[in-house]
């Protein structure tokens, strides 16, 4: 088992599910199917495309290390003459995510890091306005699964948000056979098609645990965050 982890931080993301036209809500973490699209506009593959389905057998968990805040947008559309309609879309503003993708096939892994690295189409995170806060963050982890890379990487958290909001423990949503001797839940989520003519999704099932912080580094452990703007007024 190869496993990647996956930074995710932007001013906007949202993950949308079943909604409305007039109302487009979003979960509050990372989709496996929205990191799937964003894996395949990585590597090239068109909404069609048959290589996407494949992209459902990697292994998925997502860690939320900064808690966002939400957003409600509100746009103005006339989707037909003479006709408008005000539409809402929901976002979730300054979150930090960690995504754990795994495989066995190693050739695979390190396909998609490279992809994401070189990617043959723009990335975003749940919609194209939201583009990622600069490149993204990739660490590779050999003969880990997901859950046990989450339980112990870096804490990603923002260094003022780990001193205000001091969370004892941090939610981790995987795959259900990921986490053993936890409830499950089905969500639709599972991709078939992006097909903007034809986009359907099926079910898979998720399970939810919480990881205590105090088995995490802290960014503030690896780095001195720490910077004087004034500083260099009184140097000659």
């Amino acid at each position: 088992m190869k496993t990647l982890t996956i930074k995710l931080t932007a001013p906007l993301q949202s993950y949308g599910n079943e909604a409305t036209f007039e109302r487009r809500t979003t979960n509050d973490y990372p989709t496996k199917s929205a990191v799937i699209g964003m894996v395949a506009a990585a590597l090239g593959y068109r909404r069609a495309d048959a290589r996407i389905a494949s992209l459902n057998e990697l292994h998925f968990a997502v860690r939320v290390d900064q808690i966002g805040r939400n957003l409600t947008d509100f746009q103005t559309v006339e989707w037909k003459k003479d006709t408008r309609k005000i539409t809402y879309r929901d976002y979730i503003q300054d979150a930090i995510f960690v995504v754990a993708l795994g495989s066995e096939d190693e050739a695979l892994m390190d396909k998609i890091e490279f992809a994401l690295k070189h990617p043959k189409f723009q990335l975003f995170l749940g919609r194209r306005s939201n583009a990622p806060a600069g490149v993204l963050r990739l660490h590779e982890f050999s003969e880990e699964e997901p859950i046990d890379v989450l339980k112990k990487f870096v804490w990603q958290a923002a260094p003022w948000y780990q001193r205000k909001r001091n969370p004892q423990t941090l939610e981790v949503i995987a795959d259900a056979d990921l986490i053993a001797d936890h409830s499950e839940v089905m969500v639709k989520d599972r991709v078939v098609s992006f097909d903007q003519r034809d986009r359907r999704y099926g079910f898979r099932a998720i399970s939810r645990i919480r990881i205590a912080v105090t088995n995490l580094k802290t960014q503030s452990d690896d780095a001195d965050t720490q910077h004087d703007i004034m500083g260099s007024l009184g140097e000659e």
